[in-house]
């Protein structure tokens, strides 16, 4: 068998597609994986460069492949979309994605670090602020728990 040098992924709820090529451009997978067979999937290739389009969910994706040792790219899906050569389905999209993710002037995304959220304060909502006389029933008071922000144990 080949050995596969570019995968384009096209990650879904439950279903992800897989479309890989080899260093001529032939292709030699092309795979649908549920999603509890993906990363066992990528643990037995050897390192490679993933494209996926970028997404709220394909940042922890391309976290968890560059942890297995892939060189992971997200590109934004607008600049996917000139790449597809018939109707939009998932296996033309990982297609396109492939062929994307190997353009020299292709934009691509940095992947997000997942620090951020855990610094939002917490926030309660709660009733009417006593000694206040108007109080408007469908605008509740939300003010904050303590002065601490939300930290991960």
């Amino acid at each position: 068998m080949q050995s596969i040098t570019t995968i384009g992924l096209d990650i879904a709820k439950s279903v992800f597609q897989v479309h890989g090529v080899d260093v001529e451009g032939n292709v030699v997978l092309r795979r649908q994986l549920k999603r509890r067979y993906v990363l066992t999937f990528f643990e037995k290739l050897p390192p490679c460069l993933v494209g996926i389009e970028a997404c709220a969910s394909s940042h922890h994706c391309s976290r968890e492949l560059q942890a297995l040792g892939h060189t992971v790219r997200l590109m934004p899906p607008a600049y996917v979309k000139p790449y597809v050569k018939r109707q939009k389905n998932d296996a033309a999209d990982t297609e396109a994605i492939c062929e994307a993710v190997t353009r020299t002037t292709m934009r691509f995304v940095a992947t997000k670090t997942p620090g951020p959220a855990r610094y939002w304060p917490k926030c309660e909502v709660s009733g009417p602020i006593p000694g206040v006389r108007c109080w408007d029933k469908n605008r509740p008071n939300i003010r904050m728990i303590g002065s601490r922000f939300m930290t991960r144990n």
